[in-house]
């Protein structure tokens, strides 16, 4: 038998819709608890100085397992 983690987080791929990645989850077994979003950076040139700036937003979620 194939032991599971208890708990495992699954982020939404570019390309991927929310719903395509809870899909993912049932599939895997598990369902969501938490949902998390994290800025993700890239530096760009200001006034000849690299700052950071946010590309994007990164969802993410917390996947209980389903017994």
């Amino acid at each position: 038998m194939e032991k599971r983690p208890s708990k495992k987080k699954f982020a939404v791929e570019s390309g991927e819709s929310i719903s395509d990645c809870l899909d993912r989850m049932a599939k895997e077994g598990y369902t969501p608890v938490r949902r998390m979003e994290e800025p993700v950076f890239h530096e760009v040139k200001r006034n000849g100085r690299m700052e950071p700036e946010v590309k994007e937003q990164r969802i993410i979620f917390e996947g209980k397992r389903i017994d």
